[in-house]
């Protein structure tokens, strides 16, 4: 197989490869960088498990389904989620400062489709979903797992913002995650074995 790497400012035929001919690697510091698209397919091959941010808006419930979630700190408890920039419910979390997050199970693949959607209402988003207040958070019910957080902090990286918040509810159901691969969505198939040493 063909090696696709790219290397940012490599002639054609040279990338990976020192000038010269040495056995030192070329500095992966120059612009413009291997280009959006293939970062992108990059990004793809992160399993990741799939999560839906809700916040209050001014005239009802907002969310959106978000794939980069992960845990930040136990001691204080902060998780961290990267929200699209230019978000309706990006601007709820930063001027409510507080946002649920909500791991699906394998079986909720169409709300995560919903919540995704561009062309999707926020009123249709949350249509028959059963939906309860916490610390004046619109919660989903039935999801894996979720927390209620209260807005550390936004910082705006590319395209995106990190939003750092800190747990202030936490529920923890059974169940197994809805996963995002390789652009679509899946489920895990079997656990593998306990790692020895």
């Amino acid at each position: 197989m063909a090696d696709r790497t790219a290397v940012a400012g490599a002639r054609p035929g040279t990338a990976g490869q020192p000038p010269g001919g040495g056995p030192h690697e070329e500095p992966l510091h120059e612009e413009p960088g291997p280009g959006a698209a293939r970062c992108l397919g990059l990004y793809a091959k992160l399993a990741a498990g799939v999560t839906v941010v809700t916040a209050r808006g001014e005239d009802g419930p907002l969310g959106m389904t978000v794939s980069a979630v992960t845990s930040l700190s136990a001691r204080p408890p902060l998780l961290l989620a990267c929200l699209r920039d230019g978000s309706r419910t990006l601007a709820a979390v930063r001027a409510r400062r507080a946002f649920a997050v909500h791991l699906l199970r394998e079986e909720q693949q169409e709300l995560a489709g919903r919540f995704a959607s561009p062309t999707t209402t926020a009123a249709e988003r949350f249509a028959g979903t059963d939906t309860r207040q916490v610390l004046g958070v619109p919660v989903l019910a039935g999801a894996l797992a979720w927390s209620v957080c209260l807005t550390e902090d936004v910082r705006r990286y590319g395209d995106h913002h990190l939003v750092v918040g800190r747990l202030a509810a936490v529920h923890v159901g059974g169940g197994r995650p809805l996963l995002w691969h390789d652009r679509r969505f899946g489920a895990l198939t079997r656990p593998l074995p306990d790692a020895v040493g």
